[in-house]
């Protein structure tokens, strides 16, 4: 076993800690931003009472749960040019990602709102709200608190699917790690850091969750 190449190892660092600010991080933000939206939206046409709503909102939480992320991937950016859409790498890559998020995340904002007791539907509808304002000022931010550490984890593992945007050509952390490794031939080096960053990455989200946690507490109803 050859002996390790601490020079590459340090010059590696760099570049590899700049995909991931520059591409890593935005991209999984950016996707979970938006996919959170989309979530929230489907969760609340899933609860509606109106069937085709509810319907279309349960197929697509069925399609995007049902089909791999690197083929979700692939139909958006080697998809669609074959129907005269082309689309560039970063927002193939967001849609993707967001689309794909919004499906998985749909659920757990569903079954969060659920959780909260009919009471507080019932004494917000007692002093005058109506249902959106029952919802946005009570039960949401109660649901809130009972979905951060599973969108928390959402949210991780976002960060490491961002991975598979190397293979449309989107230069993040991993990609750099593809780009150091061919030409230097290190591919074992390389990818333990590649590793280690994504696990520094992993590790400073999971502290904020913590504290994330610990803020929204006051919004349980005890």
């Amino acid at each position: 076993m050859g002996s390790v190449d601490w020079g590459l190892a340090l010059d590696s660092i760099g570049p590899l800690v700049g995909g991931a600010i520059t591409g890593t991080i935005p991209l999984a933000a950016v996707s979970f931003v938006a996919g959170l939206v989309i979530a929230v939206a489907v969760a609340l046409a899933r609860l509606s009472d109106n069937r085709l709503l509810s319907g279309l909102a349960r197929a697509y939480v069925s399609v995007i749960r049902g089909t791999p992320l690197l083929v979700q991937l692939f139909v958006i950016f080697y998809g669609l040019p074959s129907v005269g859409l082309t689309i560039d790498p970063w927002p193939s890559a967001i849609i993707a990602f967001s689309l794909n998020v919004g499906g998985y995340a749909a659920e757990i904002v569903r079954a969060a709102i659920l959780s909260v007791p009919k009471g507080q539907w019932e004494a917000a509808y007692m002093i005058g709200m109506d249902r959106r304002t029952a919802l946005r000022r009570i039960v949401l931010p109660q649901a809130a608190r009972v979905s951060v550490p599973p969108l928390s984890n959402t949210f991780i593992s976002l960060v490491k699917d961002t991975s598979l945007a190397s293979v449309v050509l989107v230069t993040e952390l991993f990609r750099e790690a593809q780009q150091i490794a061919a030409f230097s031939q290190e591919f074992m080096l390389v990818y333990i850091e590649a590793a280690a960053v994504y696990w520094v990455i992993c590790l400073a989200l999971s502290a904020v969750q913590g504290r994330l946690e610990t803020r929204l507490d006051r919004y349980v109803a005890r």
